[in-house]
């Protein structure tokens, strides 16, 4: 080995072992716990070596955010071979759930911290991307429409074909599948939808992360009952249920004849008047 692949490799393990040093503490305190010298301590470097291979505090916490969102993204892969596509569906959106759940510091720094800890998750080059000993990142200054620009078209498919969101691509897909065979309730196309479930995901997410009394039943029923209201099928054209009833019908031994909808009646005919009776004359 020489000694500059030496060097290369020493280099990268200090790297791994300040990302590792940065996940431990996110973990175990919380983002806000986070800070270049405590991970320098953890590490016995000083906070100046720390600063030659990452220019700030928030540099770590995007390439935190990429391997997170890389976990995430490994727990879809299986689902991907899921054949129905209501199914695939449900599939993921329980694994989308029992991620943040079970990953909570992760989720939270990923999605519900800076804009740009997500953009640096979904694979978005940074807009000026700083090298180890630059100035310190000053991103996080941007007002804060600039960061929504930035992420927008990361969670919007439709909006840029460079989009390395896998699991909004994978929503998509599902929801295309369901549209395309009638099984959705409305005519919004995939992209439109995906969004919908995210959000209602998220939501299920974010309350049982931050509010205590939620919920009052199983995050599983939670979420069955969110996608049944948003993406229920709908009810099966007049024609299917025609051979249902004809189905059942013949099931139970029924007549055909006694189903049939009965004629309107017609009028019935005016009734003939009786002749009005002969009076009697007087004194008769």
């Amino acid at each position: 080995m020489g000694i500059t692949e030496r060097k290369t490799r020493q280099k990268q393990a200090l790297r791994e072992r300040i990302l590792d040093a940065a996940r431990r503490i996110v973990v175990r305190e919380g983002f806000a716990a986070l800070s270049m010298r405590k991970i320098a301590d953890a590490i016995e470097y000083s906070p100046a070596t720390l600063y030659l291979y990452f220019a700030s505090r928030d540099e770590i916490a995007r390439a935190l955010c990429t391997e997170g969102y890389a976990q995430l993204l490994a727990t879809f892969e299986p689902l991907a071979q899921i054949a129905d596509p209501a199914e695939r569906l449900k599939a993921m959106a329980h694994a989308y759930v029992g991620f943040g759940v079970a990953h909570p510091q992760t989720y939270r720094l990923i999605f519900m911290e800076d804009p740009t800890y997500l953009s640096a998750a979904l694979g978005a080059a940074p807009e000026a991307e700083q090298g180890a000993g630059s100035e310190p990142d000053k991103r996080t200054d941007q007002h804060p429409d600039s960061q929504a620009q930035t992420v927008a078209p990361l969670i919007n498919p439709a909006a840029s074909d460079d989009s390395s969101d896998a699991a909004m691509h994978l929503m998509v897909s599902a929801l295309d599948e369901l549209k395309s065979a009638g099984r959705l309730r409305t005519s919004a196309d995939g992209v439109v939808f995906s969004q919908v479930l995210w959000a209602t995901l998220h939501g299920i997410v974010a309350l049982n992360l931050t509010c205590p009394v939620f919920p009052t039943a199983p995050l599983g029923a939670i979420i069955d009952a969110a996608l049944d209201a948003w993406f229920g099928e709908r009810e099966p054209p007049a024609a299917s249920r025609d051979a249902s009833v004809v189905a059942t019908t013949a099931a139970n031994d029924i007549p055909a004849a006694a189903l049939a909808t009965p004629a309107t009646p017609s009028a019935p005919a005016p009734r003939a008047q009786r002749p009005a009776a002969k009076r009697k004359a007087a004194g008769a």
